[in-house]
């Protein structure tokens, strides 16, 4: 591994071990045990059923199906080695945020370049949310590494849409794309949520095998914009490029073995589920009241959930039946006050994209102006990184996607900055790519020779070399840092 990629990730264990310790501190001089209870006292709840050894349930009366239970068993892994010490679960999410930098950089390597992934890493090892939110007893930081370990295998996949990607589609990717259905189950596990972006990105792949570009040539984008043709060559020049419907043939059959490993990694949950509510529930029976928390005549786009105690539907339902009921109650107000549900969505899309907290503990003004500053750099270099990136669609695929997928889901039901922070991790990569072409544009270099992010800038290999043509006005600005074994590294 890079010295620069062991420094960044030193840095994001180092910053998120502080944050845990720093939250504990003050949770324990205040006498409490969560700084955002709610959902960390349920997740806590079950996550002491599970190291007991006791049936995964919680509240009364008794809710079997309600959590997933990734984030639950990591707390009971944490508890089985650190005891009943929420410490424990703190420093365990410093070392998995730090596990979710790394697996930018490696996404932003393969998708772009690794100058632009070391970058994306960097900024990902020291965004204050994602150092706060690891220190919390949530599921953001769980759910960022997984969902970043589920885009790793995805990005692999996506090669063969690319012009030089004819060699991926010489044959199926069995285990290639088998890893990426389980990867995406774990995350699943975690949140429910990401289940659609398994038949989504599947139908994705078939669409680009069959209206994809041409292999025959390839469009290089240089450093000054301009657009040549080249011819795109093959490990074996003696292989015959595989034919239209070869190439949709290959993608069904790699999307098969996606929804194959997706399958598989849930069927322990989905069969557990139909033994107990005799159906085969492959999330959870929280949609219904979820659903209804965003559509329900009191509703303002954010989360109040007292009207499930003032219901109280179980007392009287089953789990699934009382699931349902909630389901046709939000679409059925969503019917009969469409416009009610339309300015409602568009406040769950305020409180989801607006760049400061919308907990009222957390609206000091200068935590709101420290945040708005924060994003404005990150979304106005992803803007950037967009346009820079525009002919890529693996790239906007895989790294913006996210973020406007949960964007889409959260419109529906309640939204809050809390929803959005596992998509903005990917999203830096396009943050990356847009700051470096800022730098490239004044003649600064950073972690490498300047070039365009383009598609001539792409990536797939670990010698992180790439086509772009050195500026001739470069200015190297070298940031030095302490050896790591032999001689010393520089960015």
């Amino acid at each position: 591994m890079r010295q620069e990629v062991v420094w960044v990730l030193m840095l994001a264990l180092g910053l998120r071990i502080g944050a845990a310790l720093a939250v504990q501190s003050y949770l324990d001089r205040a006498g409490r045990a969560f700084l955002i209870p709610g959902d960390a006292n349920g997740y806590w709840e079950l996550g002491q059923k599970i190291a007991n050894g006791e049936p995964y349930s919680a509240h009364d009366p008794p809710r079997r199906v309600m959590r997933m239970p990734g984030y639950p068993v990591f707390l009971a892994l944490s508890i089985k080695l650190f005891g009943k010490r929420l410490i424990g679960v703190r420093l365990l999410q410093a070392c998995v945020g730090t596990l979710a930098c790394w697996f930018v950089f490696l996404l932003g390597r393969r998708l772009v370049n690794e100058r632009t992934g070391l970058l994306a890493a960097a900024l990902a090892a020291a965004m204050p949310t994602f150092i706060g939110f690891g220190a919390l007893a949530l599921t953001e930081t769980l759910f960022a590494a997984t969902l970043l370990g589920s885009l790793l295998p995805l990005a692999t996949l996506t090669r063969s849409w690319a012009p030089t990607g004819a060699a991926d589609m010489q044959r199926a990717r069995w285990t290639t794309a088998t890893l990426a259905g389980v990867c995406a189950a774990l995350a699943v596990y975690v949140r429910p949520s990401w289940l659609l972006v398994v038949p989504g990105f599947c139908v994705l792949h078939c669409l680009a095998a069959v209206f994809g570009v041409s292999y025959s040539t390839a469009e290089r984008t240089d450093v000054s914009g301009r657009v040549s043709q080249g011819k795109v060559t093959t490990p074996d020049s003696s292989q015959t490029l595989p034919g239209r419907s070869s190439r949709l043939q290959i993608a069904v059959l790699e999307s098969v073995a996606i929804f194959v490993g997706l399958a598989i990694a849930l069927l322990p949950w989905t069969l557990r589920n139909r033994a107990i509510t005799g159906h085969p529930i492959v999330t959870t029976l929280w949609v219904g009241p979820s659903l209804y928390d965003g559509l329900n005549p009191d509703a303002t786009g954010d989360s109040d959930m007292r009207f499930f105690e003032r219901d109280n539907l179980l007392r009287s339902m089953s789990e699934y039946d009382m699931d349902c009921e909630y389901r046709r109650r939000a679409w059925a107000y969503a019917g009969e006050h469409p416009s009610r549900a339309v300015s409602l969505g568009f406040a769950k899309l305020l409180r989801y994209w607006k760049p400061w907290p919308n907990a009222e503990q957390f609206r000091s003004w200068w935590m709101c102006a420290g945040m708005a500053a924060l994003y404005l750099p990150v979304f106005g270099g992803a803007a950037i990184g967009v346009w820079k990136l525009r002919h890529d669609l693996r790239c906007l695929l895989l790294t913006a996607a996210p973020i406007l997928y949960f964007a889409a889901i959260h419109s529906v039901f309640v939204g809050s900055l809390r929803y959005r922070l596992p998509a903005e991790y990917p999203l830096l990569i396009l943050t990356a790519a847009g700051l470096l072409a800022l730098m490239d544009r004044f003649g600064f270099v950073w972690g490498g020779t300047a070039g365009s992010p383009g598609s001539a800038m792409q990536n797939d290999d670990a010698t992180g070399q790439t086509d772009g043509a050195p500026h001739e006005m470069a200015r190297t600005i070298p940031v030095a840092l302490p050896p790591i074994g032999n001689g010393g590294a520089a960015c």
